[in-house]
């Protein structure tokens, strides 16, 4: 099969925004802008995995493809696997691994990351963008990748690291989209391997990959999707998306 699937992870028992993919966002839930901006792109399938039935029910309503899976997931890669695994008999060529909470994220962001897997130069690829201030920077909320040279549109490096704290200034740091995209190999190559120190000292699961030697390339975008974490978050998004419509 060769496809590339898209595979949304999301649950409501978030911690600092419980019932998150339901928010409403111009009288729609927050998932239903991922899930409608992952449909618009080249990806073949579109899936969203979740252990929730009322998030089920929101993808179902539109006519969305949803899967109910085991509520007891350590990551949201595992999430992702077991419907790789149960529901595509783990057949996709390459696999998208999308936040469910970007709801301002465009397809033309997914195809770059998509467009670029086909090109079999890496195992794992991600995207970045500038920073929007100084104050992202030191932000330990905005999750950093570190890269030696300068990006440009369209252009894929090596990732060098992903940080919080951004304490090296020798490597150049940008802002880094919560988007993974595995080939088929690698994503069967990550489940099983044990999860890493630096990946929970950090909370970031990209660092297992990292820290077992698998290569992962990092994408430069013009736009920078948010990522709703907080209730100001949520307020935000409103405010942009309002204006974008």
């Amino acid at each position: 099969m060769n496809k590339t699937a898209i595979i949304i992870p999301s649950r409501l028992n978030a911690q600092r925004l419980p019932n998150k993919p339901l928010k409403l966002i111009n009288n729609k839930e927050m998932i239903l802008h991922v899930y409608e901006a992952a449909l618009k792109s080249n990806a073949e399938e579109v899936y969203v995995a979740t252990p929730d039935l009322e998030i089920i029910d929101t993808v179902k309503k539109i006519g969305g493809n949803a899967i109910l899976t085991a509520s007891n997931h350590e990551t949201g890669t595992d999430r992702v696997f077991e419907v790789f695994k149960n529901n595509l008999n783990s057949k996709p060529n390459i696999i998208i691994n999308l936040q469910g909470d970007m709801p301002n994220i465009i397809p033309e962001t997914i195809n770059n990351l998509i467009n670029y897997m086909k090109k079999g130069k890496c195992e794992i690829g991600t995207l970045a963008s500038k920073f929007s201030s100084n104050s992202e920077l030191d932000d330990s909320n905005v999750v950093k990748v570190l890269v030696n040279e300068s990006l440009k549109s369209d252009m894929f490096v090596k990732a060098l690291d992903f940080v919080r704290i951004y304490p090296n200034k020798t490597f150049k740091a940008y802002h880094h989209i919560g988007i993974y995209a595995f080939t088929n190999k690698a994503l069967l190559s990550y489940v099983g391997l044990k999860r890493s120190k630096l990946e929970l000292e950090r909370k970031l699961e990209q660092l297992r990959a990292m820290e077992n030697g698998m290569s992962i390339h990092v994408g430069y975008v013009d736009t920078t999707p948010l990522s709703v974490d907080t209730e100001k978050d949520l307020e935000e998004i409103k405010n942009i998306m309002k204006t974008n419509e």
